[in-house]
């Protein structure tokens, strides 16, 4: 994987909007896809239900860039892990968590800027979130188990995505809420082709990302829910990145 995109200031202070954001601060027009703003929160708050954790839930934000969603799942989940490839993301999490936010600069027009501060958001519990850089692909084998993974526009952008998949049942404790967002955008500087999940065809079949999911995750865990999650990132004042996420949530099978 091409890690090196992210570690560049430029992508950092785009995801710090894109995660702490205020509507304004990304979308300052009358105008626009406003559904679309607040993704890191969205991605918690519409595909997990709280109530339905057990007291003293442990959560998983594997691939949590620069930790907004992590700091969401602090409101109800005892114990949060944030874990992201990227140094540069994981020192920016660390300090919105430790030091109660993290300055940074929109970008507006050319070398203009605007300085904006990026701070958890309320109802977040920092004392609860660990942060650390790692490889979804290559967890700790004494890494534990969750009764929530997060895994958030993180699987195109894998070098083998299935070796990820394979180990979500290990660490999804039975019942578990497993939630897989991506606009599925496969590329190949981040994964070759014949790595893809879905987006191509074999052997004459056209295979979506979707059923490949299923295919992959099928034998431990059950579908419960597929929906769609639209996000808007800030390139400049008068550039955004909008897509739209498919996000499915899974709960790991009980055996019998």
């Amino acid at each position: 994987m091409d890690g090196s995109v992210y570690e560049s200031d430029r992508i950092l202070n785009e995801y710090l909007l894109f995660h702490y954001g205020r509507p304004g601060e990304v979308l300052p027009y009358d105008f626009g896809p406003r559904e679309a703003l607040g993704f890191a929160e969205r991605c918690v708050t519409e595909c997990i239900d709280p109530a339905g954790l057990p007291e003293g839930s442990r959560a998983l934000d594997l691939g949590c860039a620069v930790g907004g969603s992590s700091f969401v799942l602090s409101r109800w989940c005892a114990e949060v892990v944030g874990i992201d490839y990227s140094a540069k993301f994981i020192a920016a999490a660390r300090k919105i968590s430790d030091e109660g936010g993290l300055d940074y600069q929109r970008a507006d027009e050319g070398e203009l800027t605007t300085p904006l501060r990026a701070v958890p958001p309320e109802g977040a519990n920092p004392e609860r979130i660990s942060f650390a850089q790692g490889d979804a692909e290559r967890l700790p084998d004494d890494f534990g188990t969750f009764d929530v993974v997060l895994m958030a526009n993180l699987i195109d952008r894998l070098p083998e995505p299935r070796r990820c998949l394979r180990r979500l049942p290990e660490l999804l404790r039975p019942g578990g809420v497993l939630v897989i967002t991506s606009p599925y955008t496969w590329m190949p500087e981040f994964t070759a082709r014949e790595h893809w999940i879905g987006g191509r065809e074999i052997d004459g079949r056209r295979l979506t990302t979707e059923t490949g999911l299923r295919e992959a995750l099928h034998a431990d865990f059950s579908l419960e829910a597929v929906r769609d999650l639209p996000f808007l990132i800030r390139e400049h004042a008068r550039k955004y990145q909008w897509s739209v996420a498919q996000a499915t949530t899974w709960s790991r099978k009980v055996a019998k």
